[in-house]
């Protein structure tokens, strides 16, 4: 979890992804951030998201994409 939070807080360093469970809701991660996380999680976790798991409930919190890479990569 602490490899995600860091590669979040590199993005927008001013929101506290600890708390936050509105990400997409609230327009703080946009859709460029969502290929760019995409991409880092591929990158640091060794996990494809494939596109029908590219939902807003997958990445409203850290703790949703979290849950994401481990489901993914078991």
């Amino acid at each position: 979890m602490e490899e995600l939070l860091e590669i979040l807080e590199e993005m927008h360093p001013d929101v506290d992804f600890t708390t936050c469970d509105t990400l997409i809701d609230s327009n703080i991660l946009d859709s460029f951030d969502i290929i760019a996380l995409i991409s880092e999680i591929k990158l640091e976790f060794g996990v494809t998201i494939p596109p029908d798991e590219i939902i807003p409930e997958n990445f409203n919190s850290a703790k949703a994409m979290y849950e994401l890479i481990e489901r993914l990569s078991d």
